[in-house]
């Protein structure tokens, strides 16, 4: 499913209006916490907060940046 905004000035900032739909489809609702996680391709992902979510991302990154050698020579 995609779903379309657009970005927005917020003040001094920049952001995006998430559309009911879209906090449906995130089971989410206002104050909630969403991470925004890049993709190789430069994507974006946006996932609601979950139990373990925070230390499994800080596990991976630990471990990305422990083996960036080796991973970088297996993505070629």
């Amino acid at each position: 499913m995609a779903i379309e905004t657009k970005v927005r000035k917020i003040g001094n900032s920049l952001g995006i209006v998430l559309s009911k739909e879209a906090l449906h489809e995130l089971k989410v609702e206002e104050g909630a916490t969403l991470y925004l996680t890049s993709d190789t391709d430069g994507a974006m992902r946006i996932t609601p907060e979950t139990p373990g979510f925070q230390e499994a991302m800080k596990i991976a990154e630990e471990g990305m940046d422990r083996y960036r050698n080796a991973l970088r020579e297996l993505a070629k």
